[in-house]
C-alpha cells in the first residue's frame, strides 16, 4: 500500500483529502504545518507528498528542498493559489513533479498521484533489478523479473558451470545470443573467445571453411591457410546461431568435430585437436526438420544435451516497462538527448501490443522515438501506425444491438494472422501454413483471396509475386468457411464428390 504525506495548513482541505485517498486504497498521513511534516518525514518512509506552497514559517519550497535531498526518489505534487503560479514553476525547476491550482478538481489530484507513483515504482523496479543482475547473475542486458525469465536466469546459472552443449530455441528477437553469451560470461571460460557465425548468413561452402578452416588452394581464392571458427574459439565459446539452415554435409562435419573433438581444415589431412564448448540456436521446430529430411537426427541428440526455449516479450509483458525504460535511458545516452518520459497511455499500448519481432522490435521502437521525436513527453502520436492500428482493433467494441458485419471481421482477423505468419516464416507459404494450423493449398487460397503476396516461394518452382491462380489452388474448388465453437476454420474441399 502506498503511503501519501498531505501538508496543508487548511484543515477542512487536509479532512477531505485524506477521506478521499483512503477511500482510494492508499494510507495517508497529514501535516497541518511545515514542521509538523518535517517530523513526519525523518521518521517514516512515504511514497508522494502533496503539500501547499505558501505556509507560514515553513513554505512547501522547503518542504521540496528537503524531500529531494533526503528522500530524492519521493515525488512531490505541490498545491498552489492562482496568484502564485510563478512559486509553482520555480517548484517545477527544483524537482516538483507537478502542481495543481486552487480550487482544483479532485480527480485532476487523482490522476496526478497515480501518475506520480507509477512513475516512482518504474524507476525503483528497474534500479532494484539492474542493482540484482549485477550482483546475483551478471547477465549482459538481460532484463526481465517475470518468473519466466527468473527461471531462465536459474538456468542459465546452473548450465553455466558445466561444458555440456546447449541448444536455444525461441522466436527470432527473443535474446537467444544474449543468453548464450550470459552462459559464457558465468563459466570457467570467460576470459577465452566467444566465437558467433550466423548460419543462415552463409552459402554452404562459406560456412564450412568459416566453421573448420581451410588449406591454401583448396578453392577458388584460397590464397593462403585459414584458421575456422572452432580453431579460433579454442578453449572458449562457439556459439551457432540459426543452426536449422545449416546444409546435411556440413551437419556431418559438424557432428564428427563434436563426437571426436578434432577438426579437418577444408582441402587438408591433418587432424587438428579442438576444446570448444558449442551453444547453438534456432527459431524453428527442429523435430519438424527432421521429419522433413532438413535436419539430422543424431546430430540433433548431440545438440540437445541441454536445452531450453527463450519466451517471447507477448508471454511476459510484466517486463516491457523495465525494458522500455533501459532502451530510453540507453539511446538518451548515445544520442545526448534529455531523458524522455512516456504517458500512461503508451504503456498500456506497448503491452497490448503482440511484439512480432520481440524484444529486437522493441528497441528498434524506442530507438525511432529518441532519434526522430522532440518532445519530452511521448505520446500515442509518436508510435508506429501498426501498433496504432492493432491496439484499435484489439480493443475494438463490437455492439450487437447496432449490428455488425461478421464476415468482414472475421476476415480482418484471419488476414492480420496470415501476414503474421508469412513474416515469421520468411514468405515462404509451406512454412507459414503449420503456424495457422491449416494446409498449404488453404493458405494458398487464402493469401489470393486476400490479395496478399509472399516474399519468397517455395513451391513448384513459382517466382516472387507470381499469381497464384484464379482461387489460388490451381484450378480446385476453394476451401469451405465453417464456424466451429466461435472461431472462423476452414474445411478442405472433399475429393470424389460430383467429379
Amino acid at each position: 500500500m502506498d503511503t501519501l504525506l498531505i501538508i496543508d495548513d487548511e484543515k477542512s482541505l487536509l479532512d477531505v483529502l485524506s477521506l478521499m485517498f483512503k477511500k482510494e486504497g492508499y494510507e495517508v498521513k497529514t501535516a497541518a504545518s511545515g514542521a509538523e511534516a518535517l517530523d513526519i518525514l525523518t521518521n517514516n518512509t512515504v511514497d508522494l507528498v502533496i503539500t501547499d506552497i505558501r505556509m507560514p514559517h515553513l513554505s512547501g519550497m522547503e518542504i521540496l528542498k528537503y524531500v529531494k535531498e533526503n528522500q530524492p526518489e519521493t515525488p512531490v505534487i505541490v498545491i498552489t493559489a492562482y496568484g502564485s503560479i510563478q512559486q509553482a514553476v520555480e517548484a517545477l525547476k527544483a524537482g516538483a513533479l507537478d502542481y495543481i491550482v486552487k480550487p482544483f478538481d479532485i480527480e485532476e489530484l487523482k490522476i496526478l498521484v497515480a501518475r506520480g507513483l507509477e512513475r516512482k515504482h518504474l524507476e525503483l523496479e528497474n534500479i532494484l533489478l539492474k542493482k540484482d543482475l549485477k550482483d546475483k547473475y551478471k547477465f549482459e542486458n538481460m532484463i526481465g523479473k517475470s518468473r519466466l525469465m527468473q527461471e531462465i536466469y536459474v538456468l542459465i546459472d546452473k548450465v553455466a558451470g558445466t561444458d555440456s552443449t546447449v541448444l536455444i530455441t525461441g522466436e527470432s528477437g527473443t535474446g537467444k545470443e544474449m543468453a548464450a553469451r550470459a552462459i559464457h560470461n558465468l563459466s570457467r571460460r570467460k576470459d577465452k573467445p566467444f566465437v558467433t557465425i550466423n548460419c543462415a548468413a552463409l552459402p554452404e561452402n562459406l560456412l564450412e571453411s568459416e566453421l573448420f578452416g581451410h588449406t591454401k588452394g583448396s578453392f577458388t581464392g584460397a590464397i593462403s591457410d585459414k584458421k575456422g571458427m572452432f580453431e579460433v574459439a579454442h578453449k572458449g565459446t562457439l556459439f551457432l546461431d540459426e543452426i536449422a539452415e545449416m546444409s546435411p554435409w556440413t551437419q556431418v562435419k559438424l557432428l564428427r568435430a563434436l563426437q571426436e573433438r578434432k577438426i579437418r581444415r577444408v582441402g587438408g589431412t591433418d587432424e587438428i585437436p579442438v576444446d570448444v564448448r558449442l551453444i547453438a540456436a534456432t527459431n524453428q521446430d527442429l523435430k519438424r526438420r527432421i521429419e522433413e529430411g532438413k535436419f539430422r537426427e543424431d546430430l540433433y541428440y548431440r545438440l540437445n544435451v541441454i536445452s531450453f526455449e527463450m519466451p517471447p516479450l507477448r508471454k511476459r509483458t510484466e517486463d516491457i516497462p523495465l525494458l522500455v525504460q533501459h532502451f530510453l535511458q540507453k539511446y538518451c545516452q548515445q544520442m545526448g538527448k534529455k531523458m524522455k518520459r512516456l504517458a500512461p497511455d503508451v504503456i498500456s499500448l506497448f503491452e497490448s501490443y503482440s511484439w512480432p519481432g520481440n524484444i529486437r522490435e522493441l528497441e528498434n521502437v524506442i530507438e525511432r522515438i529518441v532519434a526522430i521525436e522532440d518532445r519530452e513527453t511521448v505520446t500515442p502520436a509518436c508510435l508506429p501506425p501498426e501498433m496504432i492500428s492493432q491496439a484499435n482493433h484489439n480493443g475494438r467494441q463490437v455492439d450487437l444491438r447496432a449490428g455488425f458485419n461478421l464476415n468482414e471481421y472475421l476476415d480482418d482477423i484471419a488476414k492480420r494472422y496470415i501476414i503474421k505468419a508469412l513474416e515469421l516464416s520468411g514468405g515462404k507459404i509451406k512454412d507459414a501454413a503449420p503456424r495457422l494450423g491449416v494446409s498449404y493449398r488453404t493458405l494458398r487460397y487464402l493469401i489470393n483471396k486476400y490479395g496478399l503476396k509472399p516474399r519468397v516461394s517455395d513451391l513448384n518452382g513459382e517466382e516472387e509475386g507470381e499469381e497464384l491462380g484464379a482461387n489460388g489452388l490451381a484450378g480446385d474448388e476453394p476451401p469451405v468457411p465453417l464456424m466451429n465453437n466461435g472461431r472462423a476454420a476452414v474445411k478442405e474441399p472433399e475429393r470424389g464428390r460430383g467429379r
